[in-house]
């Protein structure tokens, strides 16, 4: 029982987990946008997040090859495709970049108002009928 509860939960925190590394590495795009040479990267979110659950289902568990010694997750990186390549060989279209960046943060913000509800409805379902 315990375990059916705790399977949403778990896929949603793997969700928060690289959700909060994307936004980090937009970050690091955007603060290396005037860098000779950098090249942008990113990741795919759907193939990271299949690789973190272990599976295409919620809560069988980290893969343990996406996990850093640290307990940092480590997506497949790639570099991003580049619209414009420009003079100095830097492949950060900002464009993109903050576009990037304000979906992610969204998507980030509503994966926290599930868990949220989730466990309101947890909290609810084991209260006593005449409790408030």
């Amino acid at each position: 029982m315990i375990r059916q509860l705790t399977a949403s939960l778990e896929f949603h925190g793997q969700s928060l987990l690289l959700r909060a590394e994307r936004q980090r590495l937009i970050a690091s795009n955007i603060a290396n946008a005037d860098t000779p040479g950098y090249k942008a990267r990113d990741f795919n979110f759907a193939d990271a997040l299949r690789t973190a659950t272990g599976s295409a289902g919620p809560g069988e568990g980290i893969a343990a090859g996406v996990m850093s010694p640290g307990g940092r997750l480590r997506p497949d990186l790639r570099h991003a495709l580049a619209s414009q390549v420009h003079l100095d060989s830097n492949t950060v279209d900002m464009d993109r970049e903050r576009a990037s960046f304000a979906d992610n943060a969204v998507k980030y913000e509503s994966t926290l108002r599930f868990i949220n509800g989730s466990v309101r409805t947890v909290l609810d379902a084991m209260k006593s009928p005449g409790q408030p």
